[in-house]
């Protein structure tokens, strides 16, 4: 399935999603928030299992600077059982999670996204428009080896007030598996 992805500029597509704490959450639920991380991840990903602390870091650092993370598990969960919404509860229960955890089950905000992939990142500015999408970091097997941390830089200069300097890095991740 291909859908067409965000360009960097666009305005963040609307969502109405359920969260794993049992509450519905849509862009106005952030309003708060100067910067906006959608990321479209799963359960069962071998890349979002490696990335799992990393995001939950990203979240304690930067949630003084107006940061929410946002991850958004549109995955099959007939064929893909371990992406179902109980074991979203039960493994953001277990890794401690620390930031909203969605289930897209029409797999629409995946569309409208255009994402691809788990993890696939989406970063908005306070105005909701798309400032960088992409990759966590150069080594998704080795945190203590990374040389470019591609999101931490793209959040710094947002918080700067200024342009991202790499606005889109490619995915890398299992892809969105789709009904």
């Amino acid at each position: 399935m291909q859908n067409q992805k965000l360009a960097i500029g666009s305005q963040a597509p609307n969502l109405d999603l359920k969260g794993i704490d049992g509450k519905r959450y849509n862009l106005e639920s952030f309003n708060k928030n100067s910067v906006l991380l959608i990321i479209f991840s799963c359960n069962h990903c071998p890349y979002v299992q490696a990335y799992e602390q990393r995001i939950i870091n990203l979240q304690l650092d930067y949630r003084e600077n107006g940061l929410q993370v946002v991850a958004i598990n549109s995955n099959d969960d007939k064929n893909y059982p371990e992406d179902s919404f109980d074991n979203m509860v039960k493994r953001a229960k277990s890794k401690g999670f620390n930031f909203i955890y969605l289930r897209d089950d029409t797999q629409e905000v995946a569309k409208a996204y255009g994402a691809t992939h788990t993890p696939e990142l989406f970063l908005f500015d306070k105005e909701r428009k798309l400032v960088y999408i992409g990759k966590i970091d150069d080594n998704w097997m080795e945190p203590s080896k990374v040389v470019t941390p591609y999101l931490r830089n793209a959040i710094d200069e947002v918080l700067k007030g200024i342009p991202v300097s790499v606005p889109e890095t490619f995915a890398i991740g299992c892809t969105i598996k789709w009904k």
